[in-house]
């Protein structure tokens, strides 16, 4: 459990650091581009990190019941979340779901949403599996389909 403590916080420093290297560096006009991009996948992140370790108090302190079988998901579920953090910002810029906060093209709805969408993964596949019937027919995908087993959050 420490190693995945440990794991957790490298993740956090580890895009604080990125976040501010990112913002105190004179960036070319090409790349600064990408940076919205690099924040809403760093976001997504955060999330996954936050939910990560909400999960590690919960489990071992709160319901006493920690299994370490479930460790390889504290390690791989931050990596789902920066995939996310990257997929909310595309889904909002390509316009298949669109934030209403009056505030135009403002980065802080692309960043709040990409936190959201890697805090929680499974709702947001869920939503974009939604959206692709929607619009392109694309049946779900079996993992959607079936009952989920009662998951370790």
């Amino acid at each position: 459990m420490i190693k995945i403590i440990l794991y957790q916080l490298f993740l956090i420093l580890l895009i604080i650091s990125i976040f501010i290297f990112a913002n105190f560096i004179d960036l070319s006009d090409k790349l600064i581009t990408y940076l919205p991009i690099l924040q809403s996948t760093l976001m997504g992140g955060i999330g996954g990190v936050l939910y990560c370790l909400r999960a590690v108090y919960k489990n071992k302190c709160v319901l006493k019941r920690w299994d370490k079988d479930w460790e390889i998901w504290y390690y791989i579920r931050p990596i789902c979340s920066f995939i996310v953090g990257f997929v909310a910002y595309v889904t909002l810029k390509a316009g298949l779901l669109i934030l209403d906060s009056g505030q135009g093209d403002s980065i802080y709805g692309y960043l709040i949403f990409s936190f959201v969408a890697g805090y929680n993964v499974d709702n947001m596949m869920k939503k974009i599996e939604d959206v692709s019937e929607n619009i392109w027919g694309i049946k779900k995908s079996n993992a959607s389909k079936k009952k989920k087993k009662k998951s370790n959050e």
